[in-house]
């Protein structure tokens, strides 16, 4: 089952065991200059506002009634990281997709999950996820672009843009793994928690790879066999374009993003995370092939004018999980 709560997905599986339960946040950020240089996680610039699909559903394009789910409204002029949380140390194995886009593998949309390659990432290990998987340590962020220009993810691998949005697939662990290696021993990750027209003025957004960030998708230590994936939930997450929000849910617009030069300026910091303990997955060769919006937009022959920021190593906080088992050596 998923409810959502104060812009949050709370997914709870009571029938698989009474522990578990995760949440799903979706967290405004900067949008990193799409330069192909490699930057620290961006802070959270507080929660996307998430509401229920069918509280609107005489204004909503017909499409979303069908999908069913939620929605979020999102500027071009900012990107967007996921976190993850779980209740009782119980761990989920969730698949992400974007127009039906695995972000993790880059291969389409299904229910199953894989291993070959893992197309799914583990909580608690993974606390959040800000993009595409496109190598070991580094990932393309998560920016919003109007579906039918090709510039999503959906778009350059499928040649249509047909589904936009975020989708997700999420599967508790199966109750006799959970008691036998996880109950009781386990200890979760600690966590911490100027605008581009629209050319094609549709509501219905689509997430195209931006920046270049440094960050790691952990390969999974339980293994396949250790989800239910008879417990599955799905949800299909809409992104309306901030500009047509209004016009859904005769709600003001939220507030602008900040800019690169304005972060710069400020005294927001940046963040690098580690867990010395898990083992980074090496990337979709797919996702890695695709043009980030930058580029796409220099090859269209539009202007690109992304601003120079500097990064100031005292602003960058290191966060993670340090080692907890004793190395033998020599002596």
């Amino acid at each position: 089952m998923i409810e959502l709560r104060e812009n949050e997905l709370i997914v709870s599986t009571p029938d698989v065991h009474k522990d578990t339960g995760c949440g799903i946040h979706f967290q405004r950020t900067l949008r990193i200059p799409d330069d192909n240089r490699e930057y620290p996680l961006p802070a959270g610039l507080g929660p996307f506002p998430v509401f229920h699909v069918d509280d609107f559903a005489d204004t909503v394009p017909a499409s979303w009634i069908e999908h069913g789910g939620v929605f979020l409204p999102m500027y071009q002029s900012e990107a967007m990281w996921i976190s993850f949380d779980i209740r009782n140390d119980y761990p989920f194995a969730i698949k992400i997709a974007a127009g039906k886009i695995n972000a993790v593998s880059g291969e389409a949309w299904h229910n199953d999950l894989s291993d070959k390659p893992q197309d799914y990432v583990v909580l608690p290990e993974q606390p959040w996820l800000d993009g595409f998987s496109i190598g070991k340590g580094l990932i393309r962020q998560f920016v919003a672009m109007p579906l039918g220009e090709g510039y999503t993810a959906e778009g350059q691998i499928t040649g249509k843009e047909e589904h936009g949005g975020l989708q997700f697939a999420i599967y508790p662990m199966k109750a006799d793994y959970y008691e036998k290696h996880v109950a009781g021993h386990h200890v979760g990750a600690d966590v911490w928690g100027a605008e581009d027209p629209c050319l094609s003025c549709e509501p219905d957004m689509g997430l195209a790879p931006g920046g270049v960030m440094q960050q790691e998708v952990y390969d999974d230590p339980y293994g396949i066999d250790a989800w239910d994936t008879e417990a599955m939930s799905r949800c299909f997450v809409h992104i309306v374009n901030s500009e047509a929000f209004a016009g859904i849910t005769g709600f003001r617009s939220p507030t602008k993003p900040i800019s690169a030069r304005e972060y710069e300026n400020s005294d927001i910091p940046w963040f690098d995370y580690y867990d010395t303990e898990q083992k980074a997955l090496k990337g979709s060769k797919i996702l890695a092939q695709l043009d980030s919006v930058a580029a796409k937009k220099i090859k269209d022959g539009r202007p690109v004018k992304e601003p120079l920021v500097d990064i100031d190593e005292g602003k960058v906080v290191r966060l993670g999980k340090s080692r907890t088992q004793v190395r033998d050596g020599r002596f």
